[in-house]
């Protein structure tokens, strides 16, 4: 019996940082996310393939399920980080539903992503609410229990529209909402290049002093709200110069803009960890010519982008 299931991609367009300590955030699903396609057989193995947007495989593993338990075929098989992070999923989710994997068949399957995967849309999140799916768990435990971090990108996978999130304690708070801004033509993803590691710009937060917080995350939170009912463009690129500024204060880590484009004329936003994967940009068709000629040649516009 063949099985699939499906996950959109994510962006979170404010309270990066913030939103692990239950600041409400806005994000948005992204068009483009990652397939699971699993299908069972009578082995006791599971030959697991992964693939790009290409469709090329750029992973792939065998693992043996023994007593429901999925391990490596030979113990002095060398354990790359990737198998360990599946193998971390795949075993979290065991422990979440003693069922899984206890039918005693085997399984073929199949990754396959829509997106690039090193622009940071999603590629762990998806796979987990994926693997989540299949396994009949709740992906923000499994999130937590595997991977960490905030949520957002788990309920970004699980939604078709832009989201209002807020982390707590129980079950997270997710708001569906109509943010469809008049301006969007004039909004644009610059890829940064670089992929930004997600685990280490949580811990980096982490780590930081606690000073300044409790007044950022009042004025993120007034930021969020309205950016969600902005009407104008002008209104929108000072909402997120000063969500830039406020950010920046806090993790003592200059704007995207002042390090890489300080002669751009438009507003510029980083969107997750700081550092790398994408920023949102303001600006016309042309203007992107701007990015172009840095080098920064993946440019993609708000409605290409966003579900």
């Amino acid at each position: 019996m063949k099985k699939s299931f499906y996950s959109h991609g994510k962006l979170l367009l404010t309270a990066e940082y913030l939103v692990l300590d239950g600041v409400e955030a806005l994000a948005v699903p992204t068009k483009k996310g990652q397939w699971l396609f699993i299908e069972e057989n009578e082995t006791e193995e599971i030959t697991w393939k992964s693939f790009d947007e290409d469709g090329n495989c750029w992973f792939d593993t065998m693992l043996i399920i023994e007593n429901g338990i999925p391990l490596l075929v030979q113990d002095d098989q060398e354990e790359d980080s990737i198998t360990d992070t599946l193998l971390n999923i795949l075993t979290t989710a065991k422990e979440l539903n003693p069922n899984f994997l206890s039918s005693g068949h085997g399984y073929s399957i199949e990754a396959r992503l829509e997106f690039d995967r090193q622009w940071g849309l999603g590629s762990s999140s998806t796979l987990i609410n994926n693997i989540a799916q299949w396994a009949k768990v709740d992906a923000f435990e499994l999130l937590e229990k595997s991977f960490g971090g905030s949520g957002y990108d788990i309920a970004c996978a699980q939604h078709d529209t832009p989201i209002l999130y807020t982390r707590t304690e129980g079950k997270p708070i997710i708001k569906e909402i109509d943010f469809d801004p008049p301006f969007k033509e004039e909004l644009f993803f610059v890829y940064l290049n670089q992929k930004q590691d997600s685990k280490e710009s949580i811990k980096r937060y982490q780590s930081l002093p606690l000073k300044d917080f409790d007044n950022a995350e009042k004025v993120i939170s007034e930021i969020t709200s309205k950016i969600v009912d902005c009407t104008a463009v002008d209104a929108f690129e000072r909402l997120i110069d000063e969500h830039e500024e406020t950010i920046s204060k806090i993790i003592k880590t200059e704007t995207v803009k002042s390090k890489l484009f300080p002669d751009y004329p438009r507003s510029i936003k980083s969107l997750g960890g700081w550092g790398g994967d994408f920023a949102l940009v303001t600006g016309t068709s042309s203007e992107m010519n701007y990015f172009k000629e840095k080098g920064y040649t993946t440019i993609i516009s708000y409605l290409e982008m966003v579900l």
